[in-house]
Protein backbone atom coordinates (compact mmCIF):
# COMPACT_ATOMS: atom_id res chain seq x y z
CA UNK A 1 0.00 0.00 0.00
CA UNK A 2 1.75 3.02 -0.93
CA UNK A 3 1.83 6.29 1.49
CA UNK A 4 -0.25 9.04 0.88
CA UNK A 5 1.52 12.81 1.45
CA UNK A 6 -0.31 13.11 5.14
CA UNK A 7 1.27 9.53 5.87
CA UNK A 8 4.63 11.35 4.65
CA UNK A 9 3.93 14.49 6.34
CA UNK A 10 3.58 12.61 9.65
CA UNK A 11 6.80 10.62 9.05
CA UNK A 12 8.65 13.62 8.97
CA UNK A 13 10.43 15.53 11.78
CA UNK A 14 8.10 17.58 14.28
CA UNK A 15 9.74 20.76 13.48
CA UNK A 16 9.63 19.93 9.43
CA UNK A 17 6.12 19.15 9.51
CA UNK A 18 5.05 22.53 10.41
CA UNK A 19 7.08 24.26 7.55
CA UNK A 20 5.33 26.14 4.47
CA UNK A 21 8.36 26.03 1.73
CA UNK A 22 10.39 29.51 0.98
CA UNK A 23 8.08 31.29 -1.84
CA UNK A 24 10.64 32.94 -4.41
CA UNK A 25 9.93 35.61 -6.87
CA UNK A 26 8.12 34.48 -9.97
CA UNK A 27 10.59 33.87 -12.55
CA UNK A 28 9.72 35.23 -15.98
CA UNK A 29 9.92 31.62 -17.72
CA UNK A 30 6.75 30.85 -15.08
CA UNK A 31 5.26 34.35 -16.19
CA UNK A 32 5.42 33.77 -19.69
CA UNK A 33 4.14 30.28 -19.48
CA UNK A 34 1.13 31.64 -17.43
CA UNK A 35 0.43 34.59 -19.04
CA UNK A 36 1.46 34.61 -22.19
CA UNK A 37 3.93 37.90 -21.64
CA UNK A 38 6.93 37.96 -23.86
CA UNK A 39 8.20 41.70 -22.90
CA UNK A 40 9.21 40.87 -19.38
CA UNK A 41 11.25 42.78 -16.68
CA UNK A 42 11.78 41.01 -13.07
CA UNK A 43 12.07 43.20 -10.06
CA UNK A 44 11.33 40.63 -7.35
CA UNK A 45 14.07 39.05 -5.94
CA UNK A 46 16.40 42.45 -5.09
CA UNK A 47 19.11 41.27 -8.06
CA UNK A 48 21.31 43.73 -9.64
CA UNK A 49 20.29 45.27 -12.48
CA UNK A 50 24.12 45.88 -13.82
CA UNK A 51 24.63 42.28 -13.78
CA UNK A 52 27.94 40.53 -12.45
CA UNK A 53 31.30 41.96 -12.91
CA UNK A 54 32.99 41.50 -16.67
CA UNK A 55 35.84 40.18 -14.58
CA UNK A 56 33.59 37.47 -12.90
CA UNK A 57 32.32 36.71 -15.84
CA UNK A 58 35.56 35.96 -17.24
CA UNK A 59 36.91 33.85 -14.65
CA UNK A 60 33.52 32.02 -14.30
CA UNK A 61 34.07 31.04 -17.87
CA UNK A 62 37.82 29.82 -17.34
CA UNK A 63 36.83 27.57 -14.11
CA UNK A 64 34.18 26.46 -16.08
CA UNK A 65 36.74 24.49 -18.40
CA UNK A 66 37.72 22.28 -15.38
CA UNK A 67 34.17 21.69 -13.98
CA UNK A 68 34.72 17.58 -14.01
CA UNK A 69 37.04 18.50 -11.14
CA UNK A 70 36.05 18.76 -7.32
CA UNK A 71 36.38 22.47 -6.05
CA UNK A 72 38.71 23.55 -3.38
CA UNK A 73 36.84 22.08 0.11
CA UNK A 74 38.18 24.75 1.61
CA UNK A 75 38.08 27.79 -0.51
CA UNK A 76 41.92 28.71 0.02
CA UNK A 77 42.10 31.76 -2.93
CA UNK A 78 38.48 33.10 -1.90
CA UNK A 79 39.08 32.96 1.61
CA UNK A 80 42.43 34.40 1.69
CA UNK A 81 40.80 37.40 -0.99
CA UNK A 82 37.79 37.54 2.02
CA UNK A 83 40.40 37.74 5.03
CA UNK A 84 42.30 40.57 3.49
CA UNK A 85 39.32 42.57 2.56
CA UNK A 86 37.98 42.14 5.92
CA UNK A 87 41.25 42.75 7.59
CA UNK A 88 40.66 38.88 9.49
CA UNK A 89 41.80 35.51 9.54
CA UNK A 90 40.87 33.06 7.35
CA UNK A 91 40.17 31.01 10.18
CA UNK A 92 37.56 33.52 11.14
CA UNK A 93 35.30 32.61 7.50
CA UNK A 94 33.15 30.05 6.62
CA UNK A 95 31.33 29.94 3.12
CA UNK A 96 28.15 29.11 2.11
CA UNK A 97 26.07 27.95 -0.72
CA UNK A 98 24.53 31.93 -0.46
CA UNK A 99 24.14 33.29 2.74
CA UNK A 100 21.25 31.35 3.23
CA UNK A 101 23.54 28.23 3.72
CA UNK A 102 25.20 29.51 5.97
CA UNK A 103 22.37 30.66 8.39
CA UNK A 104 21.03 27.41 7.88
CA UNK A 105 24.45 25.57 9.10
CA UNK A 106 24.31 28.55 12.61
CA UNK A 107 20.58 26.75 13.08
CA UNK A 108 21.89 23.42 12.99
CA UNK A 109 25.09 24.00 14.66
CA UNK A 110 23.67 25.45 17.24
CA UNK A 111 19.89 25.32 17.50
CA UNK A 112 17.49 22.21 18.55
CA UNK A 113 14.68 20.64 20.75
CA UNK A 114 14.49 22.64 24.36
CA UNK A 115 16.05 25.64 22.20
CA UNK A 116 15.20 29.02 21.33
CA UNK A 117 15.76 31.49 18.34
CA UNK A 118 14.85 35.37 18.42
CA UNK A 119 13.95 37.60 15.91
CA UNK A 120 11.64 39.76 14.83
CA UNK A 121 8.30 40.19 13.08
CA UNK A 122 8.42 41.07 9.08
CA UNK A 123 12.13 39.64 9.61
CA UNK A 124 13.66 37.76 6.80
CA UNK A 125 11.56 34.42 5.85
CA UNK A 126 14.70 32.50 6.31
CA UNK A 127 15.23 32.57 9.84
CA UNK A 128 11.70 30.88 10.98
CA UNK A 129 12.61 28.34 8.17
CA UNK A 130 16.24 27.42 9.84
CA UNK A 131 14.98 27.29 13.35
CA UNK A 132 12.28 25.03 12.54
CA UNK A 133 13.66 22.69 10.64
CA UNK A 134 16.24 22.31 13.88
CA UNK A 135 13.30 21.46 16.32
CA UNK A 136 14.04 24.74 18.39
CA UNK A 137 11.33 27.33 19.42
CA UNK A 138 11.26 30.58 17.45
CA UNK A 139 10.51 33.61 19.63
CA UNK A 140 9.24 36.25 17.08
CA UNK A 141 9.42 39.62 18.79
CA UNK A 142 6.44 42.45 18.31
CA UNK A 143 8.03 45.31 15.13
CA UNK A 144 7.93 48.83 15.90
CA UNK A 145 4.67 50.45 14.87
CA UNK A 146 3.59 52.20 11.85
CA UNK A 147 4.37 55.39 12.81
CA UNK A 148 7.72 55.14 13.92
CA UNK A 149 10.87 56.18 12.35
CA UNK A 150 11.39 52.66 11.02
CA UNK A 151 7.89 51.07 10.52
CA UNK A 152 7.51 47.47 10.50
CA UNK A 153 11.45 47.15 11.80
CA UNK A 154 12.92 45.52 14.18
CA UNK A 155 11.87 46.65 18.12
CA UNK A 156 15.38 45.22 19.36
CA UNK A 157 14.22 46.30 22.84
CA UNK A 158 11.23 44.35 22.25
CA UNK A 159 13.85 41.65 21.31
CA UNK A 160 16.20 41.60 24.77
CA UNK A 161 12.92 40.83 26.38
CA UNK A 162 13.05 37.68 24.72
CA UNK A 163 16.06 36.18 25.55
CA UNK A 164 16.13 33.54 28.30
CA UNK A 165 18.50 30.53 29.42
CA UNK A 166 17.01 28.74 26.03
CA UNK A 167 17.95 31.49 23.38
CA UNK A 168 20.89 30.05 21.39
CA UNK A 169 20.67 32.32 18.59
CA UNK A 170 19.61 35.74 17.71
CA UNK A 171 18.92 36.96 14.51
CA UNK A 172 19.18 40.29 13.17
CA UNK A 173 18.76 41.61 9.44
CA UNK A 174 20.33 44.82 9.26
CA UNK A 175 18.53 46.05 6.59
CA UNK A 176 16.14 43.98 6.97
CA UNK A 177 14.29 41.94 3.71
CA UNK A 178 11.32 42.39 2.89
CA UNK A 179 11.14 46.09 4.50
CA UNK A 180 14.40 47.39 4.13
CA UNK A 181 14.24 49.01 7.54
CA UNK A 182 17.63 48.99 9.80
CA UNK A 183 19.38 49.72 13.27
CA UNK A 184 22.08 52.61 13.51
CA UNK A 185 25.50 51.88 15.05
CA UNK A 186 24.73 52.76 18.78
CA UNK A 187 21.64 51.00 19.12
CA UNK A 188 22.92 47.63 17.25
CA UNK A 189 25.95 47.80 19.55
CA UNK A 190 24.05 48.36 22.90
CA UNK A 191 22.04 45.84 21.84
CA UNK A 192 25.26 43.40 21.22
CA UNK A 193 26.44 44.49 24.73
CA UNK A 194 23.20 43.53 26.41
CA UNK A 195 22.87 39.86 24.90
CA UNK A 196 24.30 37.16 27.47
CA UNK A 197 27.83 36.18 25.81
CA UNK A 198 26.72 32.71 25.40
CA UNK A 199 23.88 34.04 22.69
CA UNK A 200 25.03 33.59 19.23
CA UNK A 201 24.15 37.58 17.56
CA UNK A 202 23.84 36.62 13.81
CA UNK A 203 23.93 40.25 12.18
CA UNK A 204 22.89 39.74 8.62
CA UNK A 205 24.60 42.03 6.07
CA UNK A 206 23.70 40.87 2.85
CA UNK A 207 22.90 44.71 1.91
CA UNK A 208 25.95 45.96 3.50
CA UNK A 209 26.99 47.66 0.38
CA UNK A 210 24.11 49.46 -0.62
CA UNK A 211 23.34 50.39 2.65
CA UNK A 212 27.16 52.12 4.17
CA UNK A 213 25.76 54.94 1.35
CA UNK A 214 22.50 55.02 2.20
CA UNK A 215 21.85 54.73 5.61
CA UNK A 216 25.71 54.90 6.91
CA UNK A 217 25.14 51.48 8.76
CA UNK A 218 27.73 50.33 10.75
CA UNK A 219 30.49 47.54 9.53
CA UNK A 220 29.18 44.82 12.46
CA UNK A 221 32.43 43.03 11.28
CA UNK A 222 34.48 45.70 12.80
CA UNK A 223 33.34 44.28 16.73
CA UNK A 224 34.28 40.64 15.96
CA UNK A 225 36.91 40.83 18.66
CA UNK A 226 35.05 42.82 21.32
CA UNK A 227 32.23 40.14 20.93
CA UNK A 228 33.27 36.63 20.63
CA UNK A 229 29.81 35.62 19.80
CA UNK A 230 29.09 37.77 17.02
CA UNK A 231 28.57 36.26 13.45
CA UNK A 232 28.28 38.41 10.53
CA UNK A 233 26.88 37.34 6.66
CA UNK A 234 27.51 38.68 3.71
CA UNK A 235 26.24 37.49 0.43
CA UNK A 236 27.87 37.52 -3.30
CA UNK A 237 23.94 37.47 -4.91
CA UNK A 238 22.94 41.19 -4.14
CA UNK A 239 25.63 44.34 -5.54
CA UNK A 240 27.80 41.76 -6.65
CA UNK A 241 25.72 40.75 -8.92
CA UNK A 242 26.41 36.92 -8.74
CA UNK A 243 22.64 36.04 -7.24
CA UNK A 244 22.39 32.83 -9.55
CA UNK A 245 25.79 31.38 -8.59
CA UNK A 246 25.30 31.07 -4.99
CA UNK A 247 28.11 32.56 -2.75
CA UNK A 248 28.18 33.85 0.76
CA UNK A 249 29.85 33.62 4.05
CA UNK A 250 30.14 34.44 7.54
CA UNK A 251 32.55 35.95 9.69
CA UNK A 252 32.83 34.89 13.28
CA UNK A 253 35.04 33.90 16.29
CA UNK A 254 37.19 31.00 15.21
CA UNK A 255 35.53 28.38 17.34
CA UNK A 256 32.30 29.34 15.77
CA UNK A 257 33.86 29.17 12.79
CA UNK A 258 35.15 25.75 13.43
CA UNK A 259 32.15 24.59 14.82
CA UNK A 260 30.07 25.60 11.41
CA UNK A 261 32.64 24.26 9.33
CA UNK A 262 31.99 20.74 11.07
CA UNK A 263 28.77 20.75 9.99
CA UNK A 264 29.33 22.44 6.13
CA UNK A 265 28.83 20.36 3.15
CA UNK A 266 32.33 19.76 1.91
CA UNK A 267 32.16 21.23 -1.25
CA UNK A 268 28.91 23.77 -1.02
CA UNK A 269 30.67 26.70 -2.38
CA UNK A 270 31.55 25.51 -5.75
CA UNK A 271 34.65 25.81 -8.06
CA UNK A 272 32.74 28.33 -10.66
CA UNK A 273 31.58 30.60 -7.72
CA UNK A 274 34.91 30.63 -5.83
CA UNK A 275 36.43 31.99 -8.80
CA UNK A 276 33.66 34.35 -9.88
CA UNK A 277 33.74 36.00 -6.17
CA UNK A 278 36.82 36.54 -6.16
CA UNK A 279 37.10 38.36 -9.31
CA UNK A 280 34.21 40.29 -8.02
CA UNK A 281 35.99 41.29 -5.08
CA UNK A 282 38.63 42.60 -7.42
CA UNK A 283 36.64 44.99 -9.47
CA UNK A 284 35.93 47.60 -7.40
CA UNK A 285 34.76 50.37 -9.72
CA UNK A 286 31.74 47.81 -10.81
CA UNK A 287 30.66 47.47 -7.67
CA UNK A 288 30.94 51.94 -7.19
CA UNK A 289 28.47 51.45 -10.37
CA UNK A 290 26.20 49.19 -9.21
CA UNK A 291 25.57 51.41 -5.69
CA UNK A 292 25.76 54.57 -7.28
CA UNK A 293 22.25 53.45 -9.72
CA UNK A 294 21.04 51.97 -6.64
CA UNK A 295 21.44 55.01 -4.73
CA UNK A 296 20.30 56.99 -7.64
CA UNK A 297 17.15 55.61 -8.69
CA UNK A 298 15.84 54.22 -5.04
CA UNK A 299 15.35 57.65 -3.92
CA UNK A 300 13.72 58.44 -7.49
CA UNK A 301 11.36 55.68 -6.91
CA UNK A 302 10.86 56.34 -3.59
CA UNK A 303 9.87 60.14 -4.45
CA UNK A 304 7.52 58.63 -6.79
CA UNK A 305 5.83 56.15 -5.42
CA UNK A 306 5.01 59.04 -2.30
CA UNK A 307 3.61 61.38 -5.26
CA UNK A 308 0.85 58.69 -6.04
CA UNK A 309 0.32 59.15 -2.26
CA UNK A 310 1.79 55.69 -1.26
CA UNK A 311 2.84 54.96 1.93
CA UNK A 312 6.46 53.77 1.56
CA UNK A 313 8.81 52.18 4.31
CA UNK A 314 12.35 53.86 4.62
CA UNK A 315 15.32 51.40 3.07
CA UNK A 316 18.79 50.70 3.65
CA UNK A 317 18.78 48.04 0.23
CA UNK A 318 18.03 47.69 -3.31
CA UNK A 319 14.25 47.46 -2.72
CA UNK A 320 11.43 49.48 -1.93
CA UNK A 321 7.87 48.18 0.53
CA UNK A 322 4.79 50.14 -0.10
CA UNK A 323 1.47 50.07 0.94
CA UNK A 324 -1.58 49.85 -1.58
CA UNK A 325 -3.63 48.55 1.19
CA UNK A 326 -6.57 46.25 0.32
CA UNK A 327 -5.71 46.07 -3.17
CA UNK A 328 -2.58 44.91 -2.99
CA UNK A 329 -3.23 41.37 -4.69
CA UNK A 330 -5.25 42.77 -7.75
CA UNK A 331 -2.38 45.82 -8.58
CA UNK A 332 -0.25 42.35 -8.64
CA UNK A 333 -2.43 40.89 -11.04
CA UNK A 334 -2.49 44.14 -13.02
CA UNK A 335 1.74 44.09 -12.99
CA UNK A 336 1.68 40.42 -13.90
CA UNK A 337 -0.37 41.27 -17.22
CA UNK A 338 1.67 43.88 -18.00
CA UNK A 339 4.93 41.98 -17.60
CA UNK A 340 6.17 43.20 -14.50
CA UNK A 341 6.97 41.03 -11.52
CA UNK A 342 7.34 42.78 -8.09
CA UNK A 343 7.25 40.65 -5.11
CA UNK A 344 3.80 40.38 -2.77
CA UNK A 345 5.03 40.48 0.78
CA UNK A 346 1.14 38.57 2.70
CA UNK A 347 3.85 36.30 3.96
CA UNK A 348 5.86 38.47 5.86
CA UNK A 349 2.49 39.69 7.72
CA UNK A 350 2.13 42.68 5.70
CA UNK A 351 -0.63 41.50 3.58
CA UNK A 352 -1.44 45.25 1.79
CA UNK A 353 2.66 45.91 0.46
CA UNK A 354 4.60 45.08 -2.09
CA UNK A 355 8.21 45.17 -2.62
CA UNK A 356 9.70 46.11 -6.10
CA UNK A 357 13.67 45.73 -6.51
CA UNK A 358 15.37 48.83 -8.02
CA UNK A 359 15.87 48.16 -11.48
CA UNK A 360 17.28 49.77 -14.67
CA UNK A 361 16.00 53.40 -15.09
CA UNK A 362 14.05 52.47 -17.84
CA UNK A 363 12.78 49.39 -15.82
CA UNK A 364 11.79 51.19 -13.04
CA UNK A 365 10.29 53.92 -15.23
CA UNK A 366 7.85 51.15 -17.07
CA UNK A 367 7.24 49.93 -13.39
CA UNK A 368 6.19 53.32 -11.98
CA UNK A 369 4.22 54.08 -15.25
CA UNK A 370 1.79 51.05 -14.59
CA UNK A 371 1.63 51.56 -11.73
CA UNK A 372 0.29 54.96 -12.07
CA UNK A 373 -2.49 53.65 -14.77
CA UNK A 374 -3.13 50.73 -11.89
CA UNK A 375 -4.04 52.44 -9.12
CA UNK A 376 -5.87 55.71 -11.17
CA UNK A 377 -7.84 53.36 -12.92
CA UNK A 378 -11.33 53.56 -11.65
CA UNK A 379 -12.70 50.60 -9.72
Amino acid sequence: MSMSEADWARRAVPGVQALAPYEPGKPIAELRREYGVTDIIKLASNESPLGPSPQALTAAREAAAEMHRYPDGNAFELKARLAARHGVGAERITLGNGSNDVLALIAQAFLGPEREAVFSRHAFAVYPIVTQAAGAVARVAPAQGADSDQPYGHDLAAMQRLISGRTRVVFIANPNNPTGTWAGEDALRAFIEQVPSDVLVVVDEAYFEYARDLAGLPDASRWLDEFPNLVVTRTFSKCYGLAGLRVGYALSSPPVAELLNRVRQPFNCNAVAQAAAGAALDDEAHLARAIALNTEQLRLMEAELRQLGLAVLPSAGNFLCFDVGGGAASVNEGLLRAGVIVRPVGGYELPGFLRVSVGLPEENRRFLDTLERLISAPA
